[in-house]
């Protein structure tokens, strides 16, 4: 009866402020056929930027772009401008955290060599391991086909890399140094390293991915092909890492975090806070859709389809929440926003609560929408870990105590329960040790050695949130007398080994969730990953039982 009532109020306050909003909405869109965009960017975005601009301005002449270059790692936005385009370079503009940032397209370096190379089939059935490929950038002893694929083979290896600063410092972080020293055979263009490559089988190049591609079929230009590079390091080029039959496999690997990060980087919208300008937002929408056609041209990469819808939605959403009034008076204004919070929050009460009638599904915690990668999980140094996910301590009486990695309580998002067994349990490697359950779903985690249980932490029994506050200190789970701890002890990793297994993880995560949605969707790309290809965090806490279940199978049943 109190709904009714209140959604009848709210009803009235929409049909008292009807003409004022009308006549407000009018003139709001008459003001978006008109005005002028200050937009900043990075010098070597200014003929990508100026290139848009204009476009975007001949197609919408009422809409005016002014663009000019400046240096935003050190001046921030400027004056004059709110928004802004910057490449990978400018580092204190992205990682600002209080920035509103957006990725609109890539620039990728990539090694290339001839399809007539007579070690090609080997080349692409075992892929070129990222230290050895290092090695043969830094020491010339190493530039042979035996040490690229570690056997006898003498030929050498000619490398050819184009005379840019983006390719150097690219590959300079590759090899991890400041600069790179080299002293193969420098390029200066496009066409020069493609008919180095072309003309000689032996040889590798490095150049930008654009400078490859052919302009009228977006193909790599005749002759070449992309050198796989193995970047687990296991010595063959498995499924999840064959990128490279074809560029839009490549470019959505890229997306996805297959290939090594340092050879990538992204060109971003940023601002200072969220655009709320219309023509900066349709302007925005433009880049990520029509506009991308220019980015090759300019030398950049253009953003994969799933993802550029993604963010499209992003900006859709963002023009929502802008503000729909301008020079309104100020009683229409409070009346019309009181009038939408009071109907909308009754409409959206009401949904919300025969959705949980009909599903039984508990509210949702506060789960920050912030990405995570294998650089953010922590690893502390003296820890043991076990694919099972678990990390295990020996302390001082010989007991270890056992908890869940930061990796785990990252993917399922705030822990709602926990089912332990008791102590004086006897488990044995492999067995089922406890369970982490959020709303009914769950998963079990297995023993990563066998022992008696002395004690369960029975803070988890009443605040189980704290294996995802702390997982290491407070959120233990066991402490455990081993039976068998020399010999199962050398089946788990250091902290350094197993962040490098967790790598090969991270890649097979992000096709098991972006394989379980809808391409055609455009939820699809961002329900799982965020700018950049990022994880979102608690990322399985979007999904029901059966891609729990899913999970379960292919990331914990496998290693038990």
């Amino acid at each position: 009866m109190k709904a009714t009532f209140y959604l009848i109020i709210g009803f009235l306050l929409l049909f008292a402020t009807s003409s004022i909003s009308s006549q407000e909405i009018t003139s709001k869109n008459t003001n978006l056929q008109t005005g002028s965009v200050c937009i900043k960017c990075t010098p070597d975005l200014y003929e990508l930027t100026s290139k848009w601009a204009s476009e975007f301005s001949s197609l919408n002449p009422e809409v005016k772009i002014n663009v000019s270059e400046a240096d935003f790692g050190s001046t921030g936005f400027g004056t004059g401008g709110s928004l802004g385009f910057i490449s990978g370079k400018a580092t204190s503009a992205i990682s600002n955290e209080s920035n509103w940032k957006m990725v609109v397209g890539r620039d990728v370096v990539v090694a290339i060599m001839n399809t007539e190379n007579p070690f090609s089939a080997e080349v692409n059935k075992r892929g070129i391991a990222q230290e050895q490929l290092a090695q043969m950038l830094i020491n010339p002893q190493k530039r042979n086909w035996g040490a690229m694929l570690v056997n006898s083979l003498a030929e050498p290896v000619h490398i050819y890399i184009v005379n840019d600063e983006t390719v150097k410092a690219s590959l300079a972080k590759f090899i991890n140094k400041s600069s790179i020293e080299f002293t193969g055979i420098t390029v200066s263009n496009r066409d020069e390293v493609i008919s180095a490559i072309q003309k000689d089988p032996y040889a590798i190049g490095f150049c930008a991915l654009v400078n490859i591609m052919n302009e009228s079929d977006q193909d790599l230009a005749g002759n070449m092909t992309l050198l796989p590079i193995d970047k687990n390091r296991n010595g063959t080029l498995d499924y999840m890492e064959n990128i490279y039959t074809d560029l839009n496999t490549f470019q959505r690997g890229v997306w996805i975090g297959k290939y090594p990060k340092s050879l990538v980087s992204n060109v971003y919208a940023v601002s200072s806070a969220q655009p709320a300008n219309e023509n900066e937002l349709e302007f925005l929408k433009w880049v990520i859709s029509e506009g991308q056609q220019y980015m090759n041209a300019n030398g950049y990469c253009e953003l994969v389809g799933s993802e550029s819808q993604a963010q499209l939605d992003k900006l859709t959403i963002a023009s929502v929440n802008v503000s729909p009034v301008k020079d309104a008076s100020q009683a229409g204004t409070v009346l019309l926003i009181l009038a939408f919070v009071l109907v909308a929050g009754l409409v959206i009460t009401a949904v919300v609560r025969n959705y949980r009638k009909q599903k039984n599904i508990a509210p949702d915690f506060n789960v920050s929408q912030t990405g995570f990668s294998e650089d953010t999980v922590i690893l502390p140094n003296g820890l043991y870990f076990d694919k099972s996910h678990t990390w295990s301590f020996m302390e001082k009486d010989g007991n270890i105590t056992v908890g869940v990695d930061d990796f785990l309580q990252h993917i399922t998002g705030p822990v709602t329960r926990i089912e332990m067994k008791s102590p004086g349990e006897t488990i044995r490697k492999g067995d089922v040790l406890f369970s982490i359950i959020q709303f009914g779903k769950q998963l079990n985690i297995y023993a990563p050695f066998s022992g008696i249980i002395k004690k369960q932490n029975v803070n988890l029994l009443s605040d189980s949130s704290v294996i995802n506050s702390s997982p290491y200190e407070a959120g233990w789970v066991y402490r455990i007398e081993p039976s068998n701890w020399i010999k199962e002890v050398q089946l788990m990793d250091l902290s350094e080994k197993y962040r490098r297994w967790l790598g090969a993880e991270f890649i097979r995560l992000k096709e098991f969730m972006t394989a379980i949605l809808r391409p055609e969707s455009l939820e699809s790309a961002h329900v799982v990953l965020q700018d950049g290809g990022e994880l979102k965090e608690g990322v399985l806490g979007d999904f029901g039982p059966k891609v729990w279940e899913d999970f379960q199978t292919n990331f914990l049943d496998t290693f038990k």
